[in-house]
């Protein structure tokens, strides 16, 4: 069998212990071992702080078999970044999605975060959203030693995804050299004062750190806490939409339907713990235990008013109208008689994360390695999420009206307008819904209102309360056979079972004023005086405590899926179980003189889903239910190669193949359904009406190709160009197909149909179409130290990655990728000498198409603008300063989002039609590091 043979720079990186989390750094260490006499002759070089990161962030990569990314900390709480996802949103061909202000959802290569896997020391993990993709801003940078991204798999990877493979890291305390107490904290500061008079514009982060051996190294402990109280602030232009108006040419253009704009002022609680306990009583027996607890509270206060325009009461003064002829596209008009909703909402996201794994293996003999693997997974959370309407009156025509005119500004900054009301009296603006918008028969039963003026006026409020359980069990037993020969260093071989169980519990309530009718002012005790909406040219508004009004039992509640279905469909229970079955063989072999690493293995996957959920349907006005179960089962082989062709010592070629599958989302895989009955056939010659989920959809399939270049010129420095490319199956699309309703009553009559008419078309998502999608990826991370001595710690990291695609529909169609950027740059400039720490960070990426909240907390798709995020850090470390009575204490500042790059998402392909506009601003953070 071929010996891997380092060179005398890998025998310093190996002595430094910088690739001490490579995949290969086993069989490292025995070539350090057999080349102790030439180790002796070399003249170690330490580097630590981010420079030492970046070492070993390229040992790793250098030799991984698969092609990877990774992020390492050279302790533990010394990541830079406020979550994971902050962190690999700056590896090459990686993207983030900005919620609240935060990099929370990533990309890979082009695809969603639904296409992806996440594990947390190799375990796949739940998530706290109605699908797979994991927000990573749940995960804590304080408590992690590294991210290791696998753009390539191997059979013996447990998780799946057509992108890639996120892996987040815990430390090992029996690798670590001594005892580490560590202590961390943080001052952070937004650049916006308090939007709102209850909100935060300042917080703090803190994070204790402890790791020991004991037993002669044979028991490891390592204990992180961390506390982090994060505020975000932000100015948001939200719309209604745009529908067409006949202007006074007698055309029809694009017109302001309404606008929603409103301040929000957040604080993100978060506290994390991770334990691991690692013992190794014997040269053959070894053991890791790993727990990890994340308590994530969101809590977010909005204010801000609502203005109907086209779609409201009021009528739009034809002098008033002006049309930009090039789009069709009003940008300035008057409303006269309009009533306005003024809005003062809480909302509170409320997450529990726990994680725990157990690992033994034994070497029953020198060449032969069990494995077993324990893991659970599981995450609770809750939403509580309040609207308060008031206005000058209730109802559509009661109240003083207004004059509202608005005026879109360029760009796609939305739209400022100007009333004629002040909004911020409290003696003009009292509680109650100034429009009819409770259409709902159980509310105006309650409040005896049906047939009066007052109907459908009784909705001062709502209150969406939607939970999610999410609960992961595997088991894996694996063996390792080393073998010696010349072609094959390695068999592996295991089998695993995972059981998933996802419960969505969707529920929503109309609020109500005690005292409706009347229509009263706020009452003093929760009065937090005014907001300012300048920013959208409405002056100041009134702003008061909604939360506490509802939780003192000012309001009364009725539960909407009394009357409205969309609860009963949005409720479902989701169940996997999945086994798979692998062997790999690693190999190790000469081509032409040059050594040939990798691996090439087979996985077999078997999958059994099932859904439990609810059939509905408004009979009358009254929402009935039956329950319903469907199930469906399927398998798959996936194949994959892994070769990396030492061309010299410091180039490689790498070549991946594999067939990779990204499991359908669980919120479309649910069982409940909305059905209705007609005495008269459809098109399709079905009597049954159905929508809801498909829990027969199966995976998406790529067969993907990657092919690269690497050069590791020197130990901070490696240049890279890849392309990939991957054939894409059996996608998921909207689309109808035939169902079995045979024994199902018809809920108007609860007479069971005869069999010839038991047949009905259901609308939902469907496997089908095709396409491919291509890319090429360039990074590069240079030491300016190659150039000369005088500029060591100065350094460049960069890369670019371009994709396209031409992926089609069953019927056709273009379509085009959640996710998918077809350009993505990451730039970081860094100066790390004499205990100072500079850093710049700047990660660009075009227009896309992604997912977020919308109406109930249901997931919609919309089109994101491009952006570019700059953010940068200054620090200084005394004891690399110099300075040995301080040794151990750094001190650091940092900004992130320096330049207000602003999240703007649009309606349709006309730039002015601005869907949301949002600026968070800046965030400033003043911190230390001790370590002991």
């Amino acid at each position: 069998m071929l010996k891997f043979k380092p060179s005398k720079l890998t025998l310093a990186m190996l002595s430094s212990g910088f690739i001490a989390m490579s995949a290969s750094s086993f069989a490292a260490e025995e070539a350090q071992d057999e080349n102790q006499a030439e180790q002796q002759d070399v003249e170690v070089i330490e580097v630590k702080g981010f420079r030492g990161s970046i070492v070993e962030s390229i040992s790793t990569k250098r030799y991984s078999s698969e092609v990877v990314e990774s992020i390492s900390a050279e302790d533990i709480g010394k990541l830079p970044d406020s979550s994971i996802a902050e962190s690999i949103a700056r590896l090459p061909g990686l993207a983030a999605q900005r919620l609240d202000g935060r990099a929370s959802k990533v990309s890979i290569r082009g695809f969603g975060e639904n296409e992806s896997g996440t594990t947390f020391n190799g375990r796949e993990q739940v998530s706290i959203g109605d699908n797979r993709g994991v927000e990573f801003d749940l995960y804590p940078s304080e408590v992690m030693a590294g991210v290791t991204v696998y753009k390539t798999p191997s059979a013996s990877l447990e998780a799946e995804g057509i992108a890639g493979i996120v892996d987040m890291q815990s430390v090992k305390p029996l690798s670590q050299d001594g005892q580490v107490i560590q202590f961390n904290g943080q001052f952070e500061k937004t650049s916006f004062e308090k939007l709102n008079p209850d909100g935060d514009d300042t917080g703090f982060r803190g994070t204790f750190s402890y790791i020991d051996q004991f037993a002669g190294d044979t028991f490891g402990v390592a204990f992180a806490y961390s506390k982090m109280t994060s505020p975000n602030q932000e100015k948001r232009w939200n719309s209604w939409g745009y529908p067409e108006f006949t202007g006074p040419d007698g055309n029809n253009y694009s017109i302001l339907g309404g606008a929603k704009p409103f301040v929000r002022s957040s604080t993100l609680n978060r506290d994390s713990a991770m334990l691991v306990l690692e013992a190794q009583p014997t040269d053959k027996l070894q053991m890791t235990l790993d727990a990890l607890y994340v308590n994530f509270t969101d809590e977010k206060i909005l204010r801000g008013i609502e203005v109907p325009f086209a779609w409201g009461q009021g009528t739009i003064d034809p002098d008033s109208v002006v049309v930009d002829q090039e789009t069709g596209f009003i940008t300035s008009a008057v409303t006269q008689g309009q009533r306005v909703v003024v809005r003062n909402d809480y909302e509170e996201r409320d997450a529990d994360l726990t994680s725990l794994g157990f690992n033994t293996s034994y070497q029953l003999s020198e060449t032969f390695i069990l494995e077993f693997d324990a893991s659970y997974s599981a995450v609770e959370r809750t939403i509580w999420s309040l609207e308060s309407y008031s206005g000058t009156g209730r109802g559509d025509n009661v109240g003083i009206p207004d004059d509202i005119g608005y005026e879109f500004n360029g760009g796609n900054t939305g739209a400022v307008f100007n009333p004629g009301l002040d909004y911020g009296d409290y003696d003009l603006i009292k509680l109650g819904g100034p429009l009819t918008w409770g259409w709902s028969s159980a509310l105006n039963e309650k409040y005896g209102i049906v047939g009066t003026p007052l109907e459908n006026t009784a909705q001062d409020g709502f209150l969406n309360t939607p939970s999610i359980d999410d609960e992961l069990v595997t088991l894996k037993l694996a063996a390792e056979q080393e073998l010696d020969n010349d072609f094959v260093s390695a068999v592996k071989y295991g089998i695993s079972h995972r059981t998933r169980e996802k419960t969505k519990d969707s529920e929503g309530y109309f609020m109500t004023i005690n005292s409706f009718p009347d229509t009263p002012v706020v009452p003093e005790q929760y009065r937090l005086g005014t907001v300012d909406l300048g920013f959208i040219g409405m002056g100041n508004m009134i702003a008061y405590d909604s939360n506490a009004m509802l939780r003192n039992g000012e309001y009364d509640l009725l539960a909407e899926s009394l009357t409205n279905t969309s609860h009963a469909s949005k409720s479902w229970q989701v169940t996997e179980e999945v086994t798979n079955a692998y062997i790999q063989a690693d190999l190790d072999l000469e081509v032409a003189d040059m050594p040939l690493t990798g691996n090439v293995g087979v996985r077999y996957v078997y999958t059994k889903q099932s859904s439990d959920g609810a059939a509905s349907e408004n009979v009358n006005g009254v929402v009935q239910t039956s329950p319903v179960s469907a199930s469906h089962d399927y398998n798959h082989v996936l194949p994959s190669l892994n070769l990396a062709l030492q061309i010299t010592e410091e180039q490689t070629l790498r070549l991946g193949l594999a067939k990779t599958i990204a499991r359908a989302r669980l919120d479309e895989m649910n069982a409940s359904l909305l059905t209705s009955y007609s005495q008269t056939p459809d098109s399709e010659g079905n009597y049954w009406s159905v929508s809801g989920g498909n829990i027969e959809l199966e995976p998406k399939e790529a067969t993907g190709l990657d092919l690269s270049y690497e050069n590791y010129f020197s130990q901070e420095g490696y240049v890279s160009a890849a392309l990939f490319y991957k054939k894409l199956d059996n996608w998921i699309f909207d689309g109808q197909f035939e169902v079995d309703m045979t024994g199902v009553a018809d809920p108007n009559t609860g007479i069971v149909p005869p069999p010839e008419n038991s047949k009905g078309t259901q609308s939902g998502k469907i496997n089908g179409g095709n396409g491919n999608l291509w890319g090429y990826e360039l990074s590069v991370t240079l030491p300016f130290n190659v150039f000369s001595d005088s500029l060591d710690g100065l350094g460049l990291i960069a890369s670019h990655t371009g994709i396209e695609s031409d992926i089609q529909d069953p019927n056709g169609n273009d379509f085009e990728l959640p996710g998918l950027s077809d350009s993505i740059q990451n730039v970081t400039v860094y100066f790390e000498r004499a205990g100072w720490q500079l850093r710049a960070s700047a990660r660009k990426r075009s227009d896309f198409k992604g997912d977020i909240y919308g109406v109930g907390f249901d997931t919609v798709q919309v089109d994101i603008l491009g952006e570019t995020v700059v953010d940068a850090q200054i620090g200084y470390d005394f004891g690399e300063g110099g300075f040995e009575s301080l040794d151990g204490l750094s001190v650091f500042l940092q900004g992130y989002n320096l330049t207000k790059e602003p999240f703007t998402t649009l309606s349709g392909d006309n730039a002015l039609q601005v869907r949301d506009y949002q600026d968070y601003g800046s965030t400033y953070l003043l911190g230390f590091s001790y370590k002991l």
